[in-house]
């Protein structure tokens, strides 16, 4: 007999799944934030006849707004963002609104419209983050590090907590990555296509590429900062905060008019000059999505090297420049080995994000030029979900690398651990979130 169902290809439908997927942004940051809280100032509620739910409401909580904020703010942000999924479900966006306009009508000055209004709600949502920070910043203060204690739950409350703890993970994670091995595997013999292994090949050198200039210009734009209080270097350093929250389609939409107008210049002088026709160089080309990658994830990388850096102390360049090392020789042969990991970290966030980043792609690829995510965007289009599900769980598998990482971070950076005893307590902030 005929029931009702609510139809998942629909705002609420957007709305459910956009949640399921993006909820590790608040997560990670609010788990960070409730990590590296004291212990003390926990005992301490509780000692003055608070409950544990008053203290998480009255103490916890209060102290991890920041965090959430933060993470909030990026969810939004990706959410501003997404152009596949809210197209798959039918929701008309004005991230879609200015892929139809540019592409389907061919309006560039409609498209450029657009993305201004998105630039000013996304200028709008990192002022409002911002307020609520306040400037406020949470430390612990005192030398003695414990353990968080633990509470052992059975009976209803230990199948609850189960629950409520699995089911995001169901929902975001484990049901979808069956469904794309289940589809992959039936079409794995006639997806390993020679368009699947270009596309793949496209991801990895872009992905490569940018991750690379964005670790070169993050360790300048870190270093310089550390090595001088110019006012100039501090905005080149907020700037890289700003373009992260930028949608992808209103960078490309940025980046496509000044780097056409480059090539008219050049193409021009080629004809007045030489009689030919120089075509596209940077717009239309890998160069410019290289060029919108390493914009857009900048801000990643940048706060990951700050974060390397800060653990270096100062007394280091003291003795450096005590022993007559001028700073470039600093940097090459004391700061550089000892950020390696944050480097290696750096680098492997921007990959990650670079391989998965479809809107920028999709706006400024050359014709017939496909990576990972404008393959599962466009066989999705063609309503062919199944064959699209090799490339998307090429794009999972490729991102499960960095979460491993910021999960063992995460946990060792809590005063208590056992690795970290002796040592200064981190925050959130030292997470260096690119919204941060």
């Amino acid at each position: 007999r005929d029931y009702w169902f609510p139809d998942i290809r629909s705002l609420g439908g957007a709305v459910f799944v956009m949640g399921a997927v993006l909820y590790p942004y608040v997560y990670i940051t609010a788990r960070a934030s409730f990590v590296a809280q004291s212990v003390c100032v926990i005992e301490a509620s509780r000692t003055l006849g608070r409950s544990a739910s008053e203290t998480f409401w009255q103490i916890a909580l209060p102290l991890a707004r920041p965090a959430l904020a933060a993470g909030t703010a990026l969810a939004l942000m990706e959410t501003l963002n997404d152009i596949g999924a809210v197209e798959f479900f039918g929701v008309q966006t004005l991230t879609v609104t200015v892929y139809d306009t540019w592409l389907d009508r061919g309006s560039l000055a409609g498209a450029a419209q657009i993305s201004c209004v998105m630039l000013f709600f996304v200028l709008a949502v990192l002022g409002l983050e911002r307020a609520l920070r306040s400037g406020k910043r949470f430390h612990h203060t005192t030398g003695q590090y414990r353990d968080l204690p633990e509470e052992s739950l059975s009976g209803a409350k230990g199948i609850l907590a189960t629950a409520a703890c699995a089911l995001p993970i169901l929902v975001g994670f484990i049901l979808p990555t069956y469904v794309l091995a289940r589809d992959a595997m039936v079409h794995l013999s006639s997806g390993l296509t020679e368009d699947f292994w270009r596309a793949a090949l496209h991801s990895l050198v872009l992905s490569v590429a940018a991750a690379v200039l964005a670790v070169i210009f993050a360790i300048v734009l870190a270093y310089g900062r550390r090595q001088t209080h110019s006012k100039l270097v501090q905005i080149a350093s907020f700037v890289p905060a700003v373009s992260y929250a930028v949608p992808g389609t209103v960078l490309a939409i940025g980046l496509l008019i000044p780097l056409a107008g480059l090539d008219n210049k050049i193409d021009d002088a080629a004809r007045s000059l030489f009689g030919v026709s120089t075509g596209l160089i940077f717009s239309g080309t890998a160069f410019a999505i290289v060029v919108a990658y390493t914009i857009r994830f900048l801000a990643a990388s940048l706060g990951s090297v700050e974060a390397g850096l800060s653990k270096i102390t100062r007394n280091i360049d003291s003795a450096g420049r005590t022993l007559g090392a001028s700073v470039t020789e600093m940097l090459w042969s004391v700061h550089l080995p000892l950020l390696r990991p944050a480097l290696g970290g750096a680098a492997l966030i921007v990959f990650v994000d670079s391989m998965k980043e479809l809107p920028a792609t999709l706006l400024l690829r050359p014709f017939n030029f496909d990576t990972l995510a404008t393959q599962v965007f466009t066989l999705a289009s063609l309503y062919r979900y199944e064959e699209a599900g090799l490339s998307a769980l090429a794009i999972v598998l490729v991102s499960l690398a960095p979460v491993l990482l910021l999960h063992g971070f995460i946990a060792k950076s809590r005063p208590g651990f056992s690795g970290s005893r002796g040592g200064s307590a981190k925050t959130h902030e030292e997470l260096a979130l690119p919204i941060s």
